[in-house]
């Protein structure tokens, strides 16, 4: 008898130690490495000065102050920011991640933040067709790894698709002629292509995207699986908050004329 509880007492005192052990491995997130991608305008852009800018900055810091974290921002080409997070080089993404089920089968997301659709740019005068039959042979442009290049693939399977490490680059071959058009976020194309100089004579072409099943439910903050009820809950508090007092809104209409807010 005196055997059995014996066991039971080191049964219990090896389950509490655990559970001890557990609490006292669980990251308090007082520190915050976040992957962004520097590379595309409005959303992160990389300054004359050599600092990043860009709405989705300004966001990921209003999220900091409100989780009390010291946060560093890590920049990483966009196709490598799910890897960077996966090998613990990062614990967060902010960077135009759309929720979708694919990417939810490898990382964690918040509850989105912002939520565009997709749309094309080509030459204004050039008088395309904007279908899959339309756009036989033509060359679209897509950045690598983003649901732009997966719409894309899926859709226009009689078009020559050319993939970029980033959005400018694709807005440079279309500015020069190397490519026919360019799909991607409604807003990177306006502000970050049709508004500026370089983006005189091209205009959107054809309809909005915003399909479910390829653009997903909007950006969330990107995790790993592991952090998503510790780090997860934090930012969804925080992006609720800075709905709720205003300074979404206020960062919202500092770089848009139009309202981003993932519709309720």
């Amino acid at each position: 008898m005196q055997k059995r509880h014996l066991i039971v007492l080191s049964t219990f005192v090896a389950l509490a130690c655990g559970s001890f052990a557990a609490q006292a491995q669980a990251p308090e997130w007082k520190k915050i490495r976040i992957g962004v991608e520097g590379a595309y305008p409005p959303f992160s852009e990389v300054g004359s000065d050599g600092k990043l800018k860009g709405f989705e900055i300004d966001l990921a810091m209003a999220y900091c102050a409100e989780i009390k974290a010291e946060c560093t921002l890590v920049q990483q080409d966009f196709d490598g920011l799910i890897p960077a997070l996966q090998a613990r080089k990062v614990d967060a993404i902010i960077a135009s991640v759309s929720i979708t089920d694919e990417r939810k089968k490898a990382i964690a997301f918040s509850n989105a933040y912002y939520n565009t659709p997709a749309r094309f740019a080509a030459k204004a005068d050039a008088k395309l067709d904007v279908s899959p039959a339309g756009l036989k042979g033509k060359k679209i442009g897509v950045q690598r790894a983003t649901i732009h290049e997966k719409f894309v693939d899926a859709t226009f399977k009689q078009s020559q698709i050319v993939r970029y490490a980033t959005q400018d680059q694709a807005f440079l071959d279309l500015k020069s002629g190397r490519i026919d058009l360019t799909l991607a976020d409604l807003v990177a194309i306006d502000q970050g292509f049709l508004a500026k100089p370089e983006g005189k004579g091209f205009a959107f072409v054809g309809p909005s995207y915003d399909d479910v099943k390829y653009f997903g439910v909007g950006s969330g903050v990107g995790m790993r699986k592991a952090d998503a009820a510790s780090l997860g809950k934090k930012f969804n508090d925080a992006i609720a908050a800075v709905a709720a007092n205003g300074t979404f809104k206020k960062l919202n209409d500092k770089y848009f004329a139009y309202d981003i807010a993932p519709k309720k």
